[in-house]
């Protein structure tokens, strides 16, 4: 990859809990005059960087899940599930239910990438 060239990650983990607490913390700097904008941009990129690597790289666990399939959309190269009544086995064998997911679903790479 060329200097020059950077390559764009789905901002997607932001709004999980880890991703909505950074955003808060970095808006709480930016308010106190402690970082400029560009610096929280940046952060923000370099986090989207990190955890698209970390999930393709280091997660290896595994799980199954069996439910109903409540309604599916798809709209800009990216799926929506929502699934109702679910159930995951994990690789230890211990399960979890739900009443309800939200399962979201994209190429790890945009469009136009090799």
């Amino acid at each position: 990859m060329a200097a020059t060239q950077q390559q764009q990650y789905y901002e997607l983990y932001r709004r999980s809990s880890i991703g909505a607490a950074m955003t808060d913390a970095l808006d709480k700097f930016i308010t106190e005059g402690r970082i400029a904008p560009q610096i929280a941009i940046k952060m923000l990129a370099h986090f989207d960087k990190v955890v698209a690597e970390v999930l393709g790289d280091k997660v290896k666990a595994r799980l199954t899940f069996k439910g109903h399939l409540d309604t599916y959309r798809f709209c800009d190269d990216v799926w929506t599930f929502i699934i109702k009544d679910i159930t995951f086995k994990l690789d230890n064998a211990s399960s979890l239910h739900s009443d309800k997911v939200k399962i979201v679903s994209m190429n790890s790479k945009k469009p136009g990438e090799a």
